[in-house]
C-alpha cells in the first residue's frame, strides 16, 4: 500500500507520456490531456446541515435517470467500452520490464511497485467487491486514477498529501509511508448490500455496530442522525469490522493517530457530500486509508471518493422514491454487486459467473458520468492502438529516470 505525505513541490517530468502533460494545484504533473479547471476549496466550519431537497433545486441543472441512462455521450462511452474490452488492464508486470523497479505487491485494483524512493501506483481495471475481483471494466483504472487527482487536489486543506508525479493515465508516483491498517469507513446512510454493510447488520438486529448505537425504528437508505465512522481492519483477504477501543487495544494504531485519522475522515466526508451536492449527486458512504509520514504527520493515501470506495446517489430523485419506498437511483458499482448475488453466492463459490457485457460497459458508462459530473470535465477516452501495458512502461521508465535525475 502506498502513502502520498506531504513534500516539497516534485521535479517537473515534462511530456512523459503520449499526450501532453499539465499541472494542477502545487505543481502535481499530470499526463491526462482533460483539461480540469481547479478552483480554491472553500469550507464552512460549520456542521454540515443539509437538505438534500434544497440541495437538488439549487443545481445549476438537474441530473436525472434520463442524463445516466440515455443520452449521445452515454452512447458514445458504451461503443467506445464495448471495442476496448480486450483491452483492459487486468494485469501489470513492470518489474519485469522497468529495471528500477524491485518488487510487485497485488492489490484488489492496484498494482504497487516499489522503486527505492517512491512507490509506483498502477490502477488496473479490474473490478472488485465482495472482496474478490469480479471482471475488468474498460477505462475504470484511468477514471479512479483522475477522480482521485482531483479530489486530492480540492481536500488538501484538509488532510496533507503530496503526489509525486502521474506520468500515465492509470499511474501515480508517491513517496513511502508507514500505513495504517485500518479502513476508515464513513457512513452517511442505513443502506448496502454486502455482509459487512450498515443496513445488513441493522436489519439482522445489531444496533450498536463499531462503536456506534444506531437508533430503532431506522428503514433501508435513510439517512443517519449524523455521520458515522464504521473502521474496519484491512485483512489479507476480507475487511473485518472493529471498534475504535479494540484498535488502540490491539496496536493498530496509538490513540492520538486514531483521533486525527477519524477527525480528518469525518471532515473529508462532509466536505465531499457538500462538493457532491453541489453537482447533483449524494456521497453515502466511503472509506479513507491513512499513513504516518516520517515527520509524524497523518496523511491521506490511496484514493479519495471514486465510484470504487464510495457509493453515490442522484439527489433530486431521493427524497421521493425514498418516500414511496423505493430504491435510490444509484451511480456506482451497486448494479453490479447485486447481479452477482442474484445469480452467485459471491463469499463461497470457487469460480463466479462472467458478468454480462452489456453490465460491464454500462459500469464503464456510469464511472465516467460520475466523474464529468463532479468535476465538470470531459473525461479523454483513451486511444486503443498501443497496448496499455506498453504506454504504462514507456512513461514510468521516464519518470523514473527524471526523478532520479
Amino acid at each position: 500500500m502506498a502513502c502520498i505525505p506531504a513534500i516539497n513541490p516534485p521535479k517537473t517530468l515534462g511530456i512523459i507520456s503520449s499526450s501532453s502533460s499539465f499541472s494542477i494545484q502545487n505543481n502535481f504533473p499530470l499526463s491526462s490531456p482533460a483539461r480540469i479547471h481547479f478552483k480554491t476549496a472553500q469550507i464552512s466550519q460549520k456542521s454540515l446541515k443539509i437538505s438534500v431537497v434544497m440541495a437538488a433545486k439549487q443545481q445549476e441543472y438537474e441530473l436525472s435517470l434520463d442524463a445516466l441512462t440515455s443520452s449521445d455521450r452515454r452512447d458514445e462511452v458504451m461503443i467506445a467500452a464495448k471495442s476496448s474490452l480486450s483491452n483492459c488492464l487486468s494485469e501489470t508486470n513492470l518489474h519485469l520490464t522497468i529495471p528500477a523497479l524491485r518488487s510487485k505487491t497485488r492489490g484488489k485494483v492496484r498494482d504497487i511497485y516499489d522503486g527505492g524512493d517512491y512507490l509506483v501506483l498502477v490502477t488496473t481495471d479490474r473490478q472488485s467487491a465482495f472482496d474478490r475481483v469480479l471482471a475488468s471494466i474498460p477505462f475504470k483504472g484511468q477514471v479512479l486514477n483522475d477522480t482521485s487527482l482531483w479530489w486530492f487536489n480540492q481536500t488538501q486543506h484538509i488532510a496533507p498529501n503530496a503526489i509525486v508525479a502521474v506520468p500515465d493515465q492509470n499511474v501515480t508516483i508517491a513517496k513511502k509511508c508507514s500505513v495504517f491498517p485500518v479502513e476508515f469507513v464513513v457512513r452517511g446512510y442505513v443502506t448496502g448490500s454486502t455482509d459487512t454493510s450498515l443496513w445488513t447488520v441493522y436489519k439482522n438486529g445489531v444496533r450498536n455496530y463499531c462503536g456506534n448505537v444506531i437508533p430503532e425504528g431506522m428503514v433501508k437508505n435513510e439517512r443517519l442522525p449524523k455521520n458515522i465512522i464504521t473502521p474496519t481492519t484491512k485483512a489479507a483477504d476480507h475487511d473485518v469490522p472493529i471498534t475504535p477501543d479494540e484498535i488502540v487495544q490491539q496496536g493498530l494504531m496509538s490513540q492520538a493517530d486514531y483521533d486525527e485519522a477519524s477527525s480528518k475522515a469525518l471532515s473529508l466526508f462532509e466536505y465531499g457530500q457538500r462538493v457532491a451536492l453541489e453537482h447533483g449527486v449524494i456521497l453515502v458512504d466511503t472509506k479513507y486509508e491513512f499513513g504516518k509520514g516520517p515527520d509524524g504527520s497523518v496523511l491521506l493515501i490511496d484514493e479519495v471518493h471514486t465510484p470504487d470506495s464510495s457509493r453515490y446517489w442522484l439527489a433530486h430523485s431521493y427524497e421521493s422514491r425514498f418516500q414511496n419506498g423505493l430504491e435510490p437511483e444509484n451511480v456506482d458499482k451497486e448494479f453490479l454487486r447485486l447481479w452477482f448475488k442474484d445469480h452467485c453466492n459471491p463469499y463461497e463459490d470457487k469460480v463466479l459467473p462472467d458478468a454480462p457485457e452489456d453490465l460491464v460497459t454500462e459500469l464503464a458508462w456510469r464511472y465516467i458520468f460520475l466523474f464529468e459530473t463532479i468535476t465538470r470535465s470531459r473525461f479523454q477516452i483513451p486511444e486503443t492502438m498501443e497496448p496499455i501495458h506498453d504506454r504504462i512502461t514507456r512513461n514510468v521508465s521516464k519518470a523514473l529516470s527524471l526523478l532520479q535525475n
